[in-house]
């Protein structure tokens, strides 16, 4: 039997449903290898994490974050944006750009757009006839 009660453990972690996810977690990863804060006294991994989290010597705020990374598939990792790519200039073209000018865009009105869009889309499947 366990010889801490979660009444224990609940002053350090108040939601009961948060305690249960901590504390397997930190059970999984006792019987992965993970050094053990506490005496074992022959006890079960599950018991050995609530003692761990009811004696306080485990921050519920490290168990939290090491829960979070370790169901993480994705981990998202901070690196320096690389600087901007240089303008490709034409050389053939008749005008270059000037550094800092505005760039020109084509500007193209709705029909253009439509009958780009016509020519975009298959042609009508003819119909069969029937005698």
């Amino acid at each position: 039997m366990a010889r801490v009660t979660v009444e224990d453990c609940i002053e350090k972690i108040e939601n009961r449903f948060d305690l249960v996810l901590m504390a397997s977690h930190r059970a999984r990863a006792i019987s992965s290898g993970a050094p053990i804060n506490v005496a074992r006294d022959n006890d079960k991994n599950p018991v050995v994490a609530l003692r761990e989290i009811g004696d306080g010597k485990l921050s519920p705020g490290d168990l939290r974050e090491d829960l979070i990374h370790a169901l993480q598939k994705h981990v998202e990792v901070d690196e320096p944006e690389a600087e901007a790519a240089p303008l490709m200039v034409n050389p053939n073209a008749q005008s270059q750009i000037e550094l800092g000018a505005e760039p020109q865009f084509d500007r193209m009105t709705e029909e253009d757009l439509l009958r780009g869009l016509e020519g975009l889309a298959p042609p009508p499947e003819p119909e069969e006839e029937t005698e």
